[in-house]
């Protein structure tokens, strides 16, 4: 698969087959999120990869979304913006999430490349999923991404913002190179 067909066939799923897949997919895909641009070449994310049943349950109840508890795999990444604030001070701040951003993006081309389905899951209650998987308090949690194949389901396309609507050229709002 090339990285165009990979972006553009990309798409979010809550709906998914009740097999297991190769959890060795997932991981190829998480091996793609180190290689995301980094602040200082200061890599601050880690991935917990989770099959335990009972565990996904307590991510549903954590999400107030059943559908993540469906999945037969989940993905949880977290950041550690400290490592970040000590080089940069405050601006390490915005580098961490900016930097999750661009490894998980990484991630969910890696998975689309598997052939596997996930949905953003970013509402959650940080404070049940830090104690559920003992994660360090410093650790910031980023997202949650259940991931499996998706079942066949008939969506309607969604429909894509047109370039032209959000990219200017030379300032804001104008819409013409010349």
């Amino acid at each position: 698969m090339n990285l165009k067909e990979a972006i553009t066939t990309r798409k979010s799923v809550k709906h998914f087959s009740y097999k297991k897949v190769d959890w060795k997919k997932i991981v190829r895909a998480i091996d793609y999120a180190r290689f995301a641009p980094t602040a200082g070449n200061k890599f601050v994310n880690k991935f917990i990869l989770v099959s335990d049943e009972k565990k996904i349950k307590e991510l549903a109840t954590a999400s107030q979304q059943e559908f993540v508890g469906e999945a037969k795999y989940i993905v949880i990444v977290t950041s550690d913006e400290k490592k970040l604030i000590q080089s940069y001070d405050d601006r390490g701040k915005r580098y961490a999430p900016q930097q999750a951003g661009a490894a998980i993006q990484n991630f969910l081309l890696g998975l689309t490349e598997q052939k596997l389905s996930t949905m953003w899951v970013g509402h959650f209650y940080p404070e049940q999923i830090h104690r559920i998987f003992k994660i360090p308090e410093k650790m910031k949690i980023e997202a949650i991404f259940p991931i499996g194949k998706a079942r066949n389901i008939r969506t309607k396309p969604k429909l894509k913002e047109k370039l032209e609507n959000y990219l200017y050229f030379e300032k804001y709002g104008k819409s013409k190179m010349n």
